[in-house]
């Protein structure tokens, strides 16, 4: 195990480390963290109004209406999830440029124009996201490099304010850049697209959700998180991007199934591990926490870190126990880090697909407690039994290593007497 951690301490962990400070990576994750509140807020109202309750609904329908009191709900929904690619057409680029140091305001509404310039508005919500993506990149990188040329900056006199002389600065290379995109627009439509961003969306990001949403890809994400963590690297931070991309648009088309009805399409979005593999943090170390309380009592240092992080870890915040036990380049922990959440992945996608349990339709907040949390994200109690087996799971997985450590410290306590 040591040459293996010396290995990857070598070989794997600076060009990890490049990959999570990639400056688009970065951009694309800053801007997902801004719209998180908004996409939980929307994830709330679908759950207001589609709330399995036959009495809450008979009682709101009765007394209000059915089309008014869920004109509020969809009100929220037409604020959030509605006009999600909106958001990232502009914060992405605006992060991109600041990276730059260039004028990051600018920058973000010269990729808006150039999103409805290609035809964004048919794509505003969710199944426009990949093209807002690509959009705000390349919008940003032209920009950028167009704003420093000095034979584009328009002279303003003296005494005219900074705001104004910004806003001429940028004014040629505002012009060029959404110019692009309107030939680029131009172009399709003398090739007979006349709605790019619903041709992207059939062609590309349609079957890239199906990928997604299979079981390798699960196993594959649930992998990669503990593994990145275990070297010291924030694994979640890194596949947020990715994690994104896939979960806003699998969120929107759960929540319309079931608005219609139907049976969810997607099982693996991010309340699918947030609800039933993250339980307690990555690597599910609630699990670790119950199973260092049952068989570690004996391991001193063990009992004082677990006890400080109980209560954080109740809530999904498993810093102390990563940096703290640690578990970070801890060879004893790797196995059953690593492995955990895998498992988990596989028990959750099945019970899933098998139709136990309903697909994770809405995003409650991260921080809510486990088992909480899958009754929330299935609005159904199921949910909240399947999150208890996982983590009586976790607790298994944990325990015979939790036991060897235990042996260890004992070991060491007796020689140091």
């Amino acid at each position: 195990m040591d040459r293996f951690i010396a290995f990857m301490e070598k070989y794997f962990i600076p060009h990890a480390a490049k990959i999570g400070a990639q400056r688009h990576l970065v951009a694309i994750r800053d801007a997902f963290v801004v719209t998180m509140p908004l996409l939980i807020l929307g994830s709330l109202a679908v759950l207001l109004n589609n709330l399995p309750i036959p009495f809450f609904q008979d009682f709101m329908n009765n007394t209000f209406g059915e089309e008014l009191w869920k004109s509020f709900g969809g009100a929220i929904w037409n604020g959030t999830f509605g006009i999600l690619s909106v958001f990232i057409a502009f914060l992405v680029a605006r992060n991109l440029a600041h990276h730059y140091g260039k004028d990051g305001i600018s920058a973000g509404v010269v990729s808006l124009a150039s999103f409805f310039t290609i035809g964004g508005a048919t794509g505003m919500s969710s199944n426009g996201l990949f093209i807002a993506l690509i959009i705000a990149m390349v919008s940003a990188e032209i920009f950028s490099r167009l704003v420093g040329n000095e034979k584009l900056v328009i002279e303003m006199p003296e005494g005219v304010p900074p705001a104004v002389a910004r806003s001429f600065a940028a004014l040629l290379p505002a012009i060029i850049t959404i110019s692009i995109f309107g030939l680029i627009y131009t172009i399709f439509r003398a090739f007979g697209v006349t709605d790019i961003v619903t041709s992207f969306y059939d062609l590309v990001q349609k079957p890239f959700l199906g990928l997604a949403n299979t079981l390798p890809s699960a196993i594959l994400l649930a992998f990669i998180t503990p593994f990145l963590w275990f070297f010291g690297l924030h694994g979640a931070n890194m596949i947020e991007p990715l994690m994104q991309s896939i979960n806003a648009p699998a969120i929107t088309a759960n929540a319309e199934a079931l608005a219609n009805g139907e049976i969810a399409p997607f099982i693996v979005n991010k309340p699918f591990f947030d609800s039933f593999v993250n339980l307690g943090g990555t690597g599910a170390t609630l699990g670790l926490i119950i199973a260092i309380f049952i068989f570690g009592r004996r391991n001193k240092a063990y009992k004082i870190v677990t006890g400080l992080s109980t209560a954080p870890g109740l809530f999904n915040i498993n810093e102390p126990m990563l940096f703290g036990l640690p578990i970070v380049l801890n060879p004893i922990m790797f196995i059953p880090f690593i492995s955990t959440p895998v498992v988990l992945v596989i028990v959750a996608y099945f019970a899933t697909s098998l139709g136990l349990v309903p697909a994770a339709v809405t995003m409650p907040p991260w921080v809510t407690p486990p088992i909480i949390g899958g009754v929330l994200a299935t609005q159904s109690i199921a949910g909240g039994v399947l999150a208890a087996v996982n983590l009586a799971i976790s607790v298994v997985i944990y325990a015979p290593f939790v036991k060897i450590s235990e042996v260890q410290a004992l070991k060491r306590e007796a020689a140091e007497a």
